[in-house]
């Protein structure tokens, strides 16, 4: 292992839990979008309400102040919800936010955001022809979704879900903000001790720029998976 004037270890632990972060983020955003799409899809309008209101406050507040706002929010809120129980039932509890849980609940809560609408404009993209062929063959709603709807969301959804995908990976680099120990807050520690940014800034940029190519590959084999029997036009 690069030794980095001795730092090498601790950037390439950051690195392992920024990598932690970004999938935990995703498979939350994820679930997260596929839930805020059908919401919007369905005739339900609570649901409808909900998740357009989701939607709107999440891509209208810059992600940074969400970070901050839920961190240090959601603490001072948890404060108070401790204090009232003391007062009134005399229970002593303290609930303190744990920083990794943090930062994958706000970057999973800001993407299935965008992802709902990602998956919303999939949906709605299946031809309503494949959907009625399915039921005339005596399909259930759950055979549908499995063997039509879902291989079709998925190839139209996998462009703009790979594009969330790039995106929420860089903004892993905010939980630095919330003192978390990733390899941007770690590499810029290091840096400022030793006075050398190249030394340290460039490998962060590497790794990212290696997960983002893997990524990127990874994509166009799903694409290609999900296309097969689709003639181009």
């Amino acid at each position: 292992m690069i030794d980095f004037h001795g730092y090498g270890p601790s950037i390439f632990y950051g690195a392992i839990l920024t990598i932690e972060i970004a999938f935990l983020s995703l498979f939350l955003a994820v679930v997260l979008g596929l839930m805020g799409a059908i919401a919007k899809i369905s005739n339900n309008r609570i649901a409808n309400a909900i998740a357009t209101a989701y939607t709107t406050l999440i891509r209208g507040v810059p992600d940074l102040v969400l970070m901050l706002l839920i961190f240090f929010g959601g603490q001072v809120i948890m404060n108070n919800f401790t204090d009232w129980l003391y007062e009134t039932y005399e229970i002593d509890v303290f609930f303190n936010i744990n920083e990794f849980i943090a930062g994958v609940v706000t970057i999973g809560f800001i993407f299935g955001a965008y992802m709902s609408e990602t998956f919303r404009g999939a949906f709605q993209s299946v031809e309503n022809g494949q959907i009625e062929a399915g039921k005339a063959y005596g399909m259930s709603n759950v055979q549908i979704f499995k063997r039509i709807m879902f291989p079709q969301m998925m190839r139209h959804a996998l462009p703009g879900l790979g594009n969330n995908w790039m995106v929420l990976l860089k903004t892993t680099a905010l939980v630095s903000i919330i003192g978390l120990a990733d390899m941007v807050r770690l590499a810029s520690e290091a840096a400022k001790a030793v006075h050398e940014p190249f030394t340290f800034f460039i490998p962060v940029a590497a790794v990212y720029l290696t997960l983002t190519a893997i990524s990127e590959w990874f994509i166009k084999k799903l694409e290609i998976r999900y296309s097969a029997g689709v003639i181009k036009g």
